[in-house]
């Protein structure tokens, strides 16, 4: 099938999706700009640190003194005038923003014709994309309330106090990189997979392919106890009771097991990389019993997310854990 550069172009330039080409262009830059004025702030600090003569007299800031600034920088006019002219930018970028490209409004809604596919808002793509991997309770409430609470938590369990007030890499790496797996790694992702990846009827276009809504995927979904062949046959006589009703009961035992296990690794991986440099933990030592378990809690539950997903799309596997009353 030849590669189709109109589907990328018709999909890149819709108005709804501009925020989103957007933010695939200016999030690596202002996260290379902040990491560059990091590395360049640790050189500096490991300078100062070998170096004792040289923290007397070296300037501390990555860009050096010039003895043509005044001493002192007024609001006015050096912060007001900055400010100002980003404002008529931005002003002027919007204007120009909304002349050259229509509003995304379409015609009043109609029960008997409906989109195909039908998107959520950009900003939300990533909630719906998460529908494929969880039940709707899941990925609609309880995965928007664990992001929201664990941002909250963010700095009563954060223990490392320095990188307060300056850019730094060396000093903020663990935090750095749960930022760059968490938002970057994943949520980013989602956004971009629901909306260049998604094409008619929610099915998997690759970069490139014609958005045919005539396609029918033979998608074969099962849960791992079907993997392994859990029947609950042998139940049945044991407890006097019929084969489905068995076959119920030893799902929901046996979905319990490979949760045990996950959590158990994943604890594991993350005390591993938690305390893998002695900077770590020195940080490590200072945090609190509730602080550990709060940490580890939502570090577990961001990495249960890209496991799913492997899981549904490579192994076609839905549902690890599958109950009378839920399924996860």
């Amino acid at each position: 099938m030849p590669f189709d550069w109109r589907q990328i172009w018709e999909v890149a330039s819709a108005p709804d999706n501009v925020p989103i080409v957007a933010l695939l262009f200016l999030a690596p830059f202002y996260m290379w700009y902040a990491l560059r004025q990091g590395i360049a702030n640790d050189k500096l600090i490991a300078i100062l640190e070998s170096d004792a003569q040289a923290a007397k007299t070296k300037y501390r800031k990555t860009q050096e003194w010039d003895p043509k600034w005044e001493r002192e920088v007024h609001t006015w006019p050096y912060l007001m005038r900055m400010e100002f002219l980003v404002a008529i930018l931005v002003t002027v970028l919007l204007m120009a923003w909304s002349l050259t490209l229509n509003a995304p409004l379409e015609e009043p809604a109609n029960p008997n014709v409906t989109m195909n596919p039908a998107k959520a808002p950009w900003y939300f793509l990533g909630l719906q994309e998460m529908l494929v991997y969880f039940d709707p309770w899941i990925a609609g409430v309880v995965m928007p309330t664990l992001i929201i609470v664990g941002l909250m938590v963010i700095p009563y369990i954060d223990s490392n106090p320095l990188g307060n007030g300056y850019y730094t890499y060396k000093q903020r790496r663990f935090s750095i990189w749960t930022f760059l797996v968490g938002f970057i790694g994943l949520w980013v992702l989602m956004i971009v997979i629901g909306t260049f990846i998604r094409g008619p009827g929610w099915m998997w276009f690759w970069p490139g392919q014609t958005w045919d809504a005539e396609r029918v995927d033979y998608a074969v979904n099962r849960n791992l106890d079907q993997v392994f062949g859990i029947d609950g046959s042998w139940l049945a006589p044991i407890f006097h009771t019929t084969k489905d009703q068995a076959a119920i009961w030893a799902r929901a035992i046996f979905g319990i097991f490979p949760l045990v296990i996950f959590f158990i690794v994943a604890a594991i991986l993350v005390h591993w990389v938690c305390t893998r440099t002695e900077f770590s933990k020195k940080i490590y030592k200072r945090m609190s019993l509730l602080q550990l378990v709060t940490m580890y809690t939502f570090l577990i539950l961001m990495l249960s997310l890209p496991i799913k997903i492997l899981l549904r799309l490579v192994f076609t596997i839905k549902y690890i854990w599958v109950t009378p009353w839920f399924s996860i």
